[in-house]
């Protein structure tokens, strides 16, 4: 850190000489600094190159781990996500930071205030089944907290698609659509093959045996015949609703 504050002493003194425009500072700027604990190494100005803070992951860390990142990352300022969180987890990271929201389906905690949305462009949650709902609300929790708008529309996959077209309507207002499903993964491909807008398919470990934990979803969306129909991880709803975001935003 010691450097960080010499190269950004350096860097201030230039821009005060006018050796340096404002717009190059901030370039630089990017690309530093970063906070070394020891057993963790934050990335204090990913907000600044990413447009968002960094995203505390909770599956693999302990409390006391979640906790001292969350205080240290908080102390920006701007809003802080940590996802796949037990309840034991957002327990600790409420003893440091008493504005903690717990989002217990989404699994998702949030310190400090979602961003006010930047436009009025909708970002719709879409479910297969209810079972898929835990995903699809890491999904919409991580998109509102990036300042979006968000709707949902949950329970309406391909086993009664009469439900899903009973919506067309929201499905076409909508400016990017992330569907949510497990079991065969079906449900992108009918969305996909019915709107004209960006659709992140998302799919999940639910389902019987030969679904095996989501990879028959994942490769049943990766060999969608829709064009547009873009996948991401299994149970990666915090990664669809980020990506969501981005192309939401765009233009701004």
């Amino acid at each position: 850190m010691d450097l960080d504050r010499e190269r950004i002493r350096e860097l201030l003194s230039d821009i005060s000489a006018h050796k340096v425009s404002p717009e190059e500072a901030l370039e630089r700027l990017k690309s530093l600094p970063y906070e070394d604990l020891g057993w963790a190494t934050l990335d204090t100005h990913r907000a600044l190159r990413r447009g968002f803070a960094e995203v505390v992951f909770c599956t693999g860390k302990t409390n006391e781990q979640i906790a001292k990142i969350v205080q240290r990352l908080s102390s920006s300022g701007a809003p802080i996500l940590a996802t796949k969180a037990s309840e034991s987890a957002f327990a600790a990271i409420r003893d440091v930071a008493s504005s903690a929201v717990y989002f217990e389906t989404a699994r998702v905690v949030l310190v400090g205030e979602p961003r006010s949305p930047a436009n009025d462009n909708l970002i719709l949650i879409v479910s297969a089944g209810t079972s898929d709902v835990p995903i699809a609300e890491e999904a919409a929790v991580t998109a509102e907290a990036m300042g979006n708008r968000v709707e949902r529309l949950y329970d309406v996959g391909v086993a009664g698609i009469h439900r899903l077209l009973g919506h067309r309507e929201k499905l076409t207002s909508a400016n990017v659509i992330v569907v949510v499903a497990g079991m065969e993964g079906a449900l992108p491909s009918v969305v996909g093959g019915v709107v004209d807008r960006p659709v992140i398919a998302v799919p999940t470990s639910v389902g019987y045996g030969a679904s095996f934990g989501g990879i028959s979803a994942l490769l049943g969306m990766l060999n969608s015949c829709a064009p547009g129909v873009l996948v991401v991880n299994i149970d990666n709803g915090f990664g669809a609703g980020y990506a969501a975001s981005m192309i939401n935003r765009m233009g701004e």
